[in-house]
């Protein structure tokens, strides 16, 4: 079968699998379901993304933690919020986003190291978990062997980032320009 055959097909395929699968997909994984190439996978991946925001129809292809996922574009999202399900859960707090800020950028970390840095309680590592936010990933070599805390998957869904790296830089202040008082 020649290329240009494959590209129509394959391209349907790929639009097939993202909106069915629900979740991020990744070229890998595509790559092993499709039994191709993972090279063309991601190549098509990214003409397939490039088509769907040049059409203007209402939804996009996006790359985050690590897959591709279909989702409404930001400026449309706003105007069906009332079909699009489920309701959000509240915002986090404040003391929740800084104890999930020390989390993602200082990972693996411990609750003792997090209220260090904040200089208050880490009492919000629950309520993280609750949300997926973070998990145990481990525990310290140190006494005790107090657990060690990560992000998780849902962190860069919910955050739209295609990985750690894609975290915003730290201001001049360091990391302490992301703690509040």
């Amino acid at each position: 079968m020649t290329e240009p055959a494959l590209a129509p097909r394959l391209s349907a395929l790929i639009g097939a699998a993202l909106l069915a699968a629900g979740r991020p997909v990744s070229a890998r994984e595509l790559a092993e379901t499709l039994d191709l190439p993972e090279a063309t996978v991601q190549r098509e991946l990214e003409a397939f993304a490039r088509t769907l925001a040049a059409a203007h129809l209402g939804f996009v292809a996006e790359a985050v933690a690590g897959g591709w996922r279909l989702i409404v574009p930001p400026a449309l999202a706003a105007r069906l919020s009332p079909l699009l399900a489920p309701p959000p859960l509240p915002a986090l707090s404040s003391a929740a986003l800084e104890v999930l800020a020390v989390i993602a950028y200082r990972q693996p970390v411990t609750r003792a190291e997090i209220e260090a840095m904040r200089g208050g309680s880490a009492g919000t590592v629950v309520t993280l978990q609750e949300r997926e936010l973070v998990k145990v990933v481990g525990r310290s070599d140190t006494v005790g062997g107090p657990l060690l805390y990560g992000t998780t998957a849902r962190f860069l869904l919910d955050f739209g980032l295609g990985g750690l790296e894609d975290l915003p830089a730290l201001q001049d202040g360091g990391f302490s320009y992301l703690l509040r008082g």
